[in-house]
């Protein structure tokens, strides 16, 4: 990573057992495009992450970009985790409402890129 940040904007502030830092170089859009967690407090250059994280950098169809995961991705494995506990001794009312908005989270997304395929300009840089 090139520029390291803690990311400390976070919704949950308390009790968290991890750390994430991003590199804070401004990608297409002004999207961050490198993520990394650690386990709390490891964050330094010699710790090694508990996941890395390499969003798609560019437009899809480009062969210059950066292949990487999308956000759809991530919302799809935290969905099925949820999906998982709901099925199990786990199941809660917070768990089936944060379910449905990510349910909602990745329709909206889904929206997105069926607009922009209609219109031509999935996977490029064109609005």
């Amino acid at each position: 990573m090139k520029n390291k940040t803690k990311l400390n904007l976070r919704i949950q502030r308390n009790n968290n057992l991890n750390d994430i830092v991003y590199d804070d170089t401004a990608g297409p859009g002004n999207g961050r495009h490198h993520y990394q967690v650690f386990l709390k407090g490891n964050e330094d250059t010699v710790a090694s992450p508990l996941l890395d994280i390499q969003f798609q950098e560019g437009p899809r169809k480009d062969p210059r970009s950066v292949s990487g995961v999308l956000e759809t991705d991530l919302l799809e494995i935290v969905r099925h985790r949820l999906q998982c506990f709901q099925l199990g001794e786990y199941h809660t009312d917070e768990n089936a409402f944060a379910l449905m908005h990510i349910e909602e989270a990745l329709m909206w997304l889904n929206k997105r890129v069926e607009d922009r395929a209609e219109r031509g300009v999935l996977g490029t840089m064109n609005k």
